[in-house]
């Protein structure tokens, strides 16, 4: 990927609790892209994306965004720095006492000084961006988890971010609605001209809509390459894990003793 590079990730390392999870990731994300990170339960993909964010401040390494090093900024810099960033949780995660209207229009009224006249005119945009402009005045609890998601990338796109980033975007989703997201991740990064990453264990609508994948084993980046590669990989781990078999790097059998040691010492305590 030889494009300018808006995201520079050089040796993350992040521990919790002195327990290694990030163990020298290195990415570099280009302006413009939608690039993917993949990889099993646990392995760091949501920890990486909040050390991004300025959630979390890695043990070392450093996290270069649009020239700055977010993990060398004050409290202050990284909010200022956010404005900039938009970011899907899983499930979305609106605020449940706000209607869908009042959600898109939050990031708006804690970000900017804007006349509530163009704060109206603005969500009422990107829900039209995202097909629900007549769900404004409905309360979260009144819509699918498909429409939930789309008013929270609704919400995520409101100050136009120049970085979005997904944290499973397409968990629980029916196949319509799970189809309808991935079109529209796509479609908004080239309307705004933005750049984002995405976190999913969902391989094949990934492989429709991302230009790169990085896949993350033990803390650290084990494959990447554009989806044609991924598909024709060859190497273990990614074969195992885009298309789902069973065993493999990732064992099926926990590990432990010969069934036959533990059968007939079970017999030989009757």
């Amino acid at each position: 990927m030889s494009d300018e590079i808006l995201v520079d990730i050089d040796n993350l390392q992040f521990d919790y609790g002195g327990k290694p999870v990030l163990q020298g990731v290195n990415m570099r994300i280009p302006k413009g892209k939608v690039v993917a990170i993949m990889g099993g339960s646990g392995c760091g993909k949501t920890t990486l994306l909040r050390c991004i964010g300025g959630q979390l401040r890695p043990s070392a390494g450093k996290i270069d965004v649009d020239g700055q090093v977010i993990n060398e900024m004050s409290r202050s810099q990284i909010f200022a720095m956010r404005r900039r960033m938009g970011m899907l949780f899983q499930f979305g995660a609106l605020f449940t006492d706000l209607s869908v209207f009042e959600n898109v229009a939050f990031p708006l009224r804690e970000h900017t000084r804007l006349p509530e006249a163009m704060i109206r005119d603005l969500v009422l945009m990107k829900l039209q961006a995202v097909g629900l402009r007549g769900a404004k005045d409905l309360m979260p609890n009144s819509l699918s988890g498909g429409m939930a998601r789309r008013v929270a990338l609704a919400r995520a796109i409101a100050l136009d971010p120049s970085l979005i980033m997904y944290d499973e975007p397409f968990t629980g989703l029916d196949p319509i609605s799970l189809g309808v997201i991935g079109q529209l991740i796509r479609r908004l990064n080239d309307a705004l001209g933005a750049t984002s990453i995405m976190v999913t264990h969902d391989v094949q609508e990934s492989l429709l809509i991302v230009d790169y994948i990085y896949f993350i084993s033990g803390g650290q980046v084990v494959a990447e390459g554009t989806p044609d590669e991924i598909r024709h990989s060859r190497d273990p781990f990614v074969h195992q894990f885009v298309y789902a078999e069973a065993d493999g790097p990732v064992p099926f059998h926990l590990k432990a003793p010969p069934i036959l040691d533990d059968l007939l010492q079970e017999v030989g305590r009757v």
